[in-house]
């Protein structure tokens, strides 16, 4: 089993939307039984919240099924996730702050290590930007999902 933690601010964005295209490929792919997915948010500002709407409508357009409602991050994801990807240094370094002895940061890394379309080092937050802004979130998410379900298989 795989289990794979998405993480970002308050989980109604960019880690859902990591979430939903994983688990789409996933599925695709007829491996649904090897992968466990899941997103977080390091705040608990939106817990119970579905993707924004925004992000469910870029999703929608491009085939992407929307699941899941926005959760807290909390310690022992630290333990039962394999793999923890961050969209932002701020958010990986949230994440190292529930594990302060440092025993589980080598499974916290940043979402972008997997992107190859895209020369950046974090997935901008698109909260209070445009419409575009959502656009590109999924171009990033979308390449590097892809390439992480290819690291992975």
């Amino acid at each position: 089993m795989n289990r794979i933690l998405f993480l970002c601010m308050g989980n109604i964005c960019r880690s859902p939307a990591g979430h939903c295209v994983l688990q789409h490929l996933v599925d695709e792919a007829g491996l649904s039984d090897v992968f466990e997915i899941e997103s977080a948010g390091t705040t608990g500002f939106h817990v119970g919240a579905s993707p924004d709407a925004r992000m469910q409508q870029v999703m929608r357009e491009r085939g992407i099924p929307v699941i899941g409602h926005s959760r807290q991050l909390q310690a022992a994801d630290l333990e039962y996730y394999d793999l923890i990807l961050a969209m932002d240094q701020d958010n990986l370094e949230g994440a190292r702050r529930l594990d302060p002895g440092g025993e589980y940061w080598h499974r916290i890394k940043l979402f972008c290590e997997y992107c190859t379309e895209h020369d950046v080092r974090e997935v901008p937050d698109p909260y209070y930007g445009g419409d575009r802004g959502f656009e590109y979130v999924m171009d990033l998410i979308e390449d590097g999902c892809r390439n992480l379900l290819k690291a992975l298989r």
